[in-house]
């Protein structure tokens, strides 16, 4: 499955949710490709807290000078062996786990015909490897995301294991940025119109993870006064609204990621240790990014809209 991970604003908690959801897909067996194609910001590898590809990579090997033709084939780096966090081994019984970063103080550029050609050729040989391979793509309508949906429309990549995580913050401006990225003009649905797939077949492709979800009745706000407490409710009320008249949903949603205070302050993965040991991290987080992490290759995450 490739499942290409975008949103409308940046700052959502696309990139440190993929790589947190990469981590736990790859401790549940499965063999997991990261691909950074956030070209303007290639930063995946300080998530990951591979100090060789913090900014990307400075070898002229990343997603950049592969495909400007200045490269044959991507860097790949082994996670499990490169990040300070691990053990420089792979868990037993997990599968690999491996970062194709960008190159160090790369930016956007304009696709071409070649590019297309170059990520469907990528993609195809990283679909013989691995189970799941992760895109993340820089923020809103840009080159990495246009890149990629002409690449995946080719009939070899086989369109069904192609979905789309759409993230955005449980605000106002997110919902409608988020719902402008996916039904809007130009969005993603028309792109996927225009390249030859069928409304019904693009929108059941599409689903939104919301990040630094707060719920009214959480403990975290118990210091509140009755009067902000209030306020907050009929706030999260009038998004619940908003989101079904959008089309952001319940069921359009196949994910929710808690606010917690480690990623507000720290981007970076979450191990179980975080959530037992040393109790920096919540539990209620790596539960929402295992749950994602099932959810991905789950026919029932993906049916009716």
């Amino acid at each position: 499955m490739i499942v290409l991970a975008t949103s409308d604003k940046g700052g959502t908690g696309r990139s440190v949710t993929t790589t947190n959801v990469a981590y736990r897909r790859a401790l549940q067996g499965d063999d997991v490709c990261y691909l950074d194609f956030d070209f303007g910001s290639p930063t995946a590898g300080a998530v990951f807290d591979v100090e060789a590809a913090s900014r990307g990579v400075k070898t002229g090997t990343g997603a950049h000078s592969y495909f400007q033709g200045d490269a044959a084939e991507p860097v790949r780096i082994d996670v499990w062996k490169q990040a300070s966090w691990s053990r420089r081994r792979r868990p037993t019984g997990s599968g690999r786990l491996v970062l194709v970063p960008g190159d160090e103080g790369g930016g956007e550029f304009p696709i071409s015909v070649e590019m297309i050609g170059r990520c469907r050729r990528l993609l195809v040989r990283l679909a013989e490897e691995f189970s799941v391979i992760l895109i993340d793509l820089s923020a809103g309508r840009s080159y990495a995301a246009d890149l990629v949906q002409e690449a995946t429309a080719a009939p070899d990549l086989g369109r069904e294991d192609v979905r789309w995580l759409v993230f955005h913050r449980w605000t106002r401006q997110h919902i409608l940025a988020a719902h402008g990225l996916v039904f809007g003009e130009r969005g993603i649905v028309s792109n996927g119109i225009r390249l030859g797939l069928s409304r019904e077949e693009m929108e059941s492709c599409v689903r939104f993870v919301r990040t630094a979800v707060q719920e009214p009745n959480s403990p975290l706000l118990s210091p509140l006064r009755a009067q902000q407490a209030s306020w907050l409710q009929r706030c999260h009320n009038e998004l619940v609204d908003l989101a079904a008249r959008r089309r952001l949903g319940r069921s359009m949603v196949i994910g929710a990621i808690p606010l917690d205070p480690v990623l507000q302050w720290r981007e970076q993965i979450i191990r179980d240790l975080d959530i037992s040991s040393t109790q920096i991290a919540n539990r209620e987080t790596g539960e929402a990014f295992e749950d994602l992490a099932r959810k991905l290759t789950d026919p029932r995450s993906w049916q009716g809209t």
